[in-house]
Parts: structure tokens; C-alpha cells; sequence
């Protein structure tokens, strides 16, 4: 399945599911869990049916008893789960409307976890609550033959945007189970977490965990499950089902307990992590110091803050947990960077240890329900054992790095979190990441550019060879004319040269060279061409319109086939060429992004983006760790302003905005109609 297909398949499944809830009893809360329940269920039959005709084929066979059944111990083995017959999914799906649903998948979701312990308690069982309708209708989303063919990848992608459209809904506090994957994958690039023990014991819905494997699995081709041992803790109990579910839905293993991580590490990890990821819960308060379990905590090698707030025992349980080569990354308030008095103690002390290794500032909007800026923070204690690289700490403030997907909501794209990686990899001394980028976005663009050139091609051949002669020959005198004024030879001049010789195009791209990329004349007259191209196509409209009106050219089937035909192709591939163009803009902006900053391809410091600074100069700063203290502000140029840019941003937020405006007349009726005005 392609990644436009899965996207497809996920926002149809989202949709379907969205609505039968908001026509339901149910708050988001109430729904979301049983759902992924359902996706989880689904799933799993997946993996049992394809696992089951790979076991059939290795049974072995007995002269006199014949071929041996098939026992739960085959698909442990197959790393699928044995489902009993009433927990397969045909058997549900299939079931007579006189069937009590709801009561039948929640005996399903006991049979499972009596069948396995590490989901005992785990899998949702209150599908009794739904109404019939409504669990047989959602049933039936999940029994989308789209879905019987998909692999075990498919549906932990479509369990993770389920978790991430519930968490933009304000289903169970969102923050408090759910990462946005931008600030994971942030995480997970910079720390590259590939071998050992990797820990999170904020866990939430194991996002960190899911993201680790995926990177795994791109970066070396492996198996997560070879090359790392996954440890979660988790307080709430409703997060810590829905981590172990997410883990089971993407085929991982991992002990996630649960467990109150300010009192107690439940996997005794002291020393012992290879990697750290986290997203703990902000400026919590109300934590019991008097407790012995806290004061006598060897998590807390730097000290209690005075002050009631967790952030500072948080950052030093991730530092402590590390082994002397480990790494951490996590997510803190931007607040706690230059928080004061005992904590600025303690910052100090972390300070001068030579394990803070990059500060990355985010801005606003980040997270799905509330708007304030975060920090990432990261440590190293590798780093601790070498002076030179103990003395530095990367300042990188990405406060203006991002995409607007609405008025209240920013990510990064993957191109984006390309060249974090790309700009952290040069900070440590390799351009691996950095050639790596470069060169896909060169192929990328390559490839969008043989799209574009195809269809100009297609224009001109459709033009010449079709279109042309038909109208000299069919057409009265006076249309012929109006066709030579609305087709004026100079529309076609930029088309022509990107489809007869690219090659001033092309060569920009052709390998992945740090001075190959395109200058501003040439993308401007990549984007002269699809305004040329999207100007021909409305001439040629604009023409056949006029031309409908004689009575013999509407009834001529040569003119149908040769020309109102192929001008509906040329409809369509204008939309392949307008995109590919914008594509090749944008692949090319993004090599600038990098190469403007660093053209030799070695890091350096870039004002208003990035800085590397030793411990004295951090110390001369009252041991700030905001990186925007130090990077300073970058020189506004406003000749490589991206207006087309800045307008699709500002058409998102104005329909964002009218969107506001249509609920709220709406509300303010409804509230008129209640006072009877």
C-alpha cells in the first residue's frame, strides 16, 4: 500500500468512525479506547490468518496420526496471537443481528487476555455501552476490504493517527497520553536510538517506543525487537493499556508497568539505559517530598528543589537512569530552562557534569490542546568523559522552523526534521545526514521534473499534432482567428523549453553535489511555465466555449475526439504539471535550507538559528538554558521571502477562521432560539 493510499484508507476510516460518534451518546473520552480496541482486534485477526497458512505449511507429519494440530505455541513462534474462534474477526463481523455485538467482542477481548497474561486487565471490554446500531456500524467500518490484505505496519500507522486525531479532539487530556509525532521523531533523530536498553518512564501511549522502531527499521533494515529492550512506566492506568495495546498493534515487546514515577522506578534502571526518551507532565505540583522514597532517592544525585514543582526531579531521573554512554531526550516547559533558585542549582550542577548536549526551543501550537512553547531537552554522558566535547552545548532555536497545518496547530514536515538531523549531525562532526538529505531532494525533484516534462510534452503534442490541425480545418474563418489571438505564441515559449531541453533544469539535480541546486531565474521560470501552461489551458477553455456555439462543430465527432476530448486531458494533467512544479519549488528549498548555512557542508554557527556555546559562556548567563539567549536574531531578507508560502498559510488560517465564524453564528442562534428571541 502506498503512502497516498494509506493516507487515503486512514482519513476515509477516521471519518466514518468521527461521525458515527458525533451522532452517538458518547463523548470522545468514552469512544476512543474501545475504538482502538477494535483496530487491535482487527489487526490481530490479520496477523493470526497469515500466520496460520505460514504455520500450516511447516507442520510436521505423523505416519500414523497424520499432521499435527496447530497449537497457541506455533503463533507465539510466528509472533502473532492465537485467537480463539469467537475472537476472529469474520466471526464477529458475520454475527446475526439478533446477536448481542457489544457483549460478544467484550468476551472476545477475555478470551485474548486469558489467553495472554502480559494483556490481562489490558484490552477494552465496554462495548455493552454502545448503542446496537451504532457498535454494528462501526464493526462494519473496520470490515473494509481495504483492510484484509494490509500488513501488520498498516494498522500500527492507522492506530497511531486514530490516537493522534482522538488526542486533537481532546479525548483524555491529550498531552497526558499522546506526543505529536513531530516532537517524537524530533527526539528520536537527534538521540538515534538503535542498540541496548531504552527507557520511558513518562510512557504515555508508548509513542517514543513505536517511533524507536520505525527509525530502527529505516535507518538499518532490522528488527526492532533484535536490536533494543523496551522498559515503560506509566501512572495512569488507562495510558498504560493503551501503550501496551499500541506495542501489540506494531508487533513489539516490552515490560510497560504501572507505576507513580515521582515514588518509585518499578524496573530498577539506576545507571542501566542505553536511552532515555520522555515526555513527562509539566510544572506538576503536589508532590509528597517528605516521603523517604524521595529524599533518600539515588535518582536525585543533584538534590530536592525547594520549590513544589516535578520538572527538576524529572531531568535529573533521565539523567540518572543513563548509563556512562547513554543518551536522553525529552520535552520540558520553556520555563524550566531559566527557572530560578534551587532549580537554577541544579541546572548549574548539570551544567558543569558536560552531558547537555543540544537545547532545541519549539514554538507555539505544537501540542493539540494547549498553545504555550516547549523545550527539548538532550544529554550525552558520553560527552562527560571528553573536555572538548563536555565544554559545548548546541543552541538551537526552531521557534520559526515549521508548518502551519491550521490556525491552531504547527508540525514539522519530514523535510524539516531531515535537516535538524541534518544541522545535529554536523554539530557531532558527520555530514552523514546532511549528504543524505541533499541527495533526496535532488532525486525527489528529478523525479517531479520528468513528471513536469512528460506533460508539457503532452501540451505540445496535444497542441500540434491534435488541437491545431483540427481547428484550421474544422473551424470557420473567425473562430481561427479568435484562436491565434487567445493562443499567443509567447505562452508557449517556456513550455516548449522545459519540454525540449530540461537539461538547465535538470543538471541541478543530477547528482547530489553541495552547489547543484536551482538559482532564483530558474525557479521563476518554473513557475513562468505553469502559469503559462495553466494560461493555455484556459484559452484553449475559453475558445471551445465560443466554438460550442456553431451548430456543425458541436455535432463533428472529429472535433469532439481532436479537440474538446483532449482538452479534458490537458484539464487533468495540468493539475500532475501545477503540482510536480510546485514540488521541484519546494525540494529545491529546501537544499537551500541547507546549504545557505552550510555551504561547505561542516557546521557553523548560524545567527538567529543555531549556536554551539562552552560552559563559561552559559555560566555568564546565570546558567540559561533557552538557546534563543544565544543565537541571536537572523538577518531579514526579504528577497527570499516565500510569498506563495506565507499566502497558503494565510488561506489555511482564514478558513480556519470562517469555519470559527459559521460555529459561533451557529451557537449564538441556538442560544437565541433557547431564549425564545
Amino acid at each position: 500500500m502506498t503512502a497516498e493510499q494509506l493516507k487515503e484508507l486512514e482519513n476515509r476510516l477516521w471519518k466514518t468512525a468521527d461521525d458515527l460518534r458525533a451522532n452517538s451518546k458518547l463523548t470522545s473520552s468514552e469512544y476512543s479506547f474501545p475504538v482502538l480496541g477494535l483496530i487491535f482486534l482487527r489487526h490481530a485477526y490479520n496477523r493470526f490468518v497469515k500466520a496460520k497458512v505460514e504455520i500450516e505449511k511447516t507442520l510436521p507429519v505423523h505416519p500414523v496420526r497424520g499432521v499435527r494440530p496447530i497449537n497457541k505455541e506455533d503463533f507465539l513462534t510466528a509472533k502473532a496471537i492465537f485467537l480463539p474462534e469467537k475472537a476472529q474477526w469474520t466471526y464477529l463481523a458475520n454475527l446475526p443481528e439478533s446477536e448481542d455485538l457489544g457483549e460478544c467482542i467484550n468476551d472476545a477481548m477475555r478470551s485474548i487476555e486469558n489467553e495472554y497474561e502480559v494483556l490481562s486487565g489490558v484490552l477494552p471490554k465496554e462495548y455493552s455501552l454502545f448503542e446496537k446500531d451504532l457498535m454494528q456500524r462501526l464493526v462494519r467500518v473496520f470490515n473494509d476490504e481495504s483492510l484484509n490484505d494490509v500488513t501488520g505496519d498498516v494498522f500500527g500507522r492507522i492506530y497511531e493517527y486514530f490516537l493522534n486525531k482522538f488526542a486533537m479532539s481532546g479525548a483524555q487530556e491529550g498531552g497526558e497520553f499522546f506526543t505529536p509525532p513531530s516532537l517524537v521523531n524530533t527526539i528520536v533523530k537527534i538521540i538515534e536510538p538503535n542498540h541496548g536498553i531504552v527507557a520511558d518512564v513518562a510512557v504515555g501511549s508508548a509513542g517514543m517506543f513505536v517511533q524507536t522502531a520505525h527509525f530502527i527499521e529505516e535507518e538499518e533494515g532490522a528488527d526492532a525487537t533484535n536490536q533494543v529492550t523496551f522498559y515503560g512506566q506509566e501512572k495512569a492506568d488507562t495510558n498504560t493499556k493503551l501503550a501496551k495495546m499500541n506495542m501489540a498493534v506494531h508487533g513489539l515487546e516490552g515490560s510497560i508497568l504501572q507505576g507513580n514515577t515521582f515514588y518509585e522506578d518499578k524496573h530498577d534502571l539506576l545507571g542501566k539505559c542505553d536511552f532515555i526518551m520522555a515526555n513527562p507532565p509539566f510544572n506538576v505540583d503536589g508532590i509528597d517530598k517528605s516521603k523517604d522514597s524521595v529524599k533518600k532517592d539515588p535518582r536525585l544525585p543533584f538534590g530536592l528543589p525547594k520549590n513544589d514543582n516535578g520538572n527538576y526531579l524529572w531531568m535529573q531521573y533521565f539523567y540518572s537512569l543513563l548509563n556512562e554512554k547513554g543518551r536522553a531526550g525529552f520535552v520540558m516547559a520553556s520555563s524550566a530552562s531559566d527557572a530560578g533558585h534551587s532549580e537554577k542549582d541544579i541546572r548549574q550542577k548539570l551544567v558543569e557534569t558536560g552531558a547537555v548536549d543540544v537545547m532545541v526551543s519549539i514554538g507555539t501550537k505544537f501540542f493539540y490542546t494547549r498553545s504555550l512553547p516547549c523545550t527539548l531537552w538532550f544529554y550525552d554522558r558520553e560527552k562527560e568523559n571528553d573536555a572538548q566535547r563536555a565544554d559545548t552545548t548546541l543552541m538551537l532555536d526552531l521557534r520559526d522552523v515549521y508548518r502551519k497545518v491550521s490556525s491552531s496547530l504547527h508540525d514539522f514536515t519530514d523535510e524539516q526534521l531531515n535537516n535538524i538531523q541534518a544541522l545535529v549531525g554536523l554539530y557531532r562532526g558527520s555530514d552523514k545526514y546532511f549528504v543524505r538529505a541533499l541527495k533526496n531532494y535532488a532525486q525527489n525533484a528529478n523525479k517531479e521534473l520528468n513528471k513536469a516534462q512528460a506533460s508539457a510534452q503532452l501540451l505540445l503534442e496535444s497542441y500540434n499534432n491534435a488541437i491545431l490541425p483540427y481547428v484550421e480545418k474544422l473551424a470557420p474563418k473567425e473562430l481561427v482567428t479568435v484562436f491565434d489571438k487567445e493562443l499567443q505564441a509567447d505562452d508557449l515559449k517556456t513550455i516548449t523549453k522545459l519540454a525540449k531541453n530540461k537539461t538547465e533544469f535538470e543538471v541541478a539535480f543530477e547528482s547530489c553535489s553541495k552547489n547543484k541546486t536551482l538559482d532564483k531565474t530558474q525557479t521563476t521560470e518554473l513557475k513562468k511555465a505553469k502559469k503559462d501552461f495553466n494560461a493555455t489551458i484556459k484559452a484553449l477553455n475559453h475558445f471551445c466555449k465560443e466554438a460550442g456555439k456553431d451548430n456543425d462543430l458541436r455535432k463533428n465527432k472529429d472535433w469532439k475526439t481532436n479537440v474538446l476530448e483532449v482538452v479534458k486531458t490537458l484539464e487533468t494533467e495540468f493539475e500532475v504539471f501545477s503540482n510536480a512544479i510546485d514540488q521541484i519549488v519546494y525540494f529545491n528549498r529546501e537544499s537551500h535550507w541547507l546549504l545557505d548555512r552550510f555551504p561547505e557542508g561542516v557546521y557553523k554557527d548560524n545567527a538567529g538559528l543555531n549556536k554551539v556555546v562552552n560552559r563559561e559562556e552559559i555560566a555568564q548567563n546565570d546558567y540559561s538554558l533557552t538557546a534563543g539567549r544565544y543565537v541571536g536574531v537572523a538577518p531579514q531578507i526579504d528577497d527570499d521571502y516565500d510569498y506563495e508560502a506565507r499566502m497558503a498559510e494565510i488561506k489555511i488560517e482564514l478558513q480556519s477562521l470562517n469555519e470559527e465564524a459559521v460555529t459561533l453564528a451557529e451557537q449564538i442562534q441556538s442560544n437565541l432560539n433557547e431564549l425564545g428571541l
